[in-house]
């Protein structure tokens, strides 16, 4: 507890029982924790002033000792009761501004030799287990939350949304630029379009040589009745199927030449 040696030399003259040697271990792992004392007493007295010394009068009343803390950044201010209680020193510690209240209970012969009052370096003792006890039930649980600014990882927030298949992708406004979509061409876009209802993926299970990624010729969808459609009867990108066989130029199978499901069915 590095700086608790001066003010327990100033302290001495008026330590003459273990529990005021406590109080100034007590006090000084405040200090050490931000706070700094105001004075004595329930109420504020005048002229006070933050200090990281003990104020006077501290340990007039052996039975209880009342200071009063608050933080160096002013906001927390905190009411200390040390009650004695036989051989035990019951700490009650309230956040003024919260009134959020702790109880931390200390068997006195646990962390000072009341033989050894004159000598600092012995009078104190398991000063370690005093600053766990100290930390854990007086400044942590008094201790404000922590104002993070909680951002959303960097992995996350760019993630595009085509990245997962099963996501159906966001609404795009008007005038914006549709997201990319994976080439056919690519390894991972296998299975992709089965994944999709909405059929704005590619990367189906049916080996299409019309979306494989190479260059074909356009579909006509007047193929197989005599004249032609109108313009503007089959509306660009719409799914259609030709009326009848496509032409001689068209490479490969037709996804519609396979067999549906029960195909050997005589009943179908």
């Amino acid at each position: 507890m590095a700086g608790l040696e001066p003010l327990y030399a100033l302290a001495r003259p008026v330590i003459s029982r273990p529990q005021d040697a406590l109080v100034c271990g007590i006090h000084w792992e405040l200090v050490q924790h931000g706070y700094r004392c105001l004075g004595t007493g329930d109420q504020p007295g005048p002229d006070e002033r933050k200090s990281e010394l003990l104020p006077t009068g501290w340990q007039a009343n052996k039975e209880v000792y009342t200071l009063r803390y608050k933080s160096t950044d002013d906001t927390h201010e905190l009411l200390l009761k040390a009650i004695m209680v036989e051989g035990s020193m019951i700490l009650n510690v309230m956040d003024c501004s919260s009134r959020k209240v702790v109880d931390v209970t200390l068997a006195v012969a646990d962390y000072i030799n009341p033989e050894h009052l004159d000598d600092f370096h012995q009078v104190y003792k398991n000063t370690e287990e005093l600053r766990t006890k100290i930390v854990s039930g007086i400044i942590a649980p008094l201790r404000g939350p922590t104002e993070k600014a909680e951002r959303e990882p960097e992995s996350k927030r760019d993630m595009h949304w085509d990245e997962n298949p099963l996501r159906l992708p966001p609404r795009q406004p008007v005038g914006t630029r549709a997201p990319s979509r994976p080439s056919p061409l690519s390894p991972f876009a296998v299975g992709g379009e089965d994944l999709d209802p909405f059929g704005g993926r590619s990367g189906g299970m049916i080996v299409d040589p019309l979306h494989s990624g190479f260059p074909h010729p356009g579909i006509d969808p007047s193929s197989g009745i005599p004249g032609r459609l109108p313009p503007g009867a089959v509306p660009p990108g719409a799914r259609f199927d030709p009326f009848g066989p496509l032409g001689a130029g068209r490479p490969g199978p037709d996804p519609d030449h396979l067999p549906p499901p029960g195909y050997d069915d005589m009943f179908m």
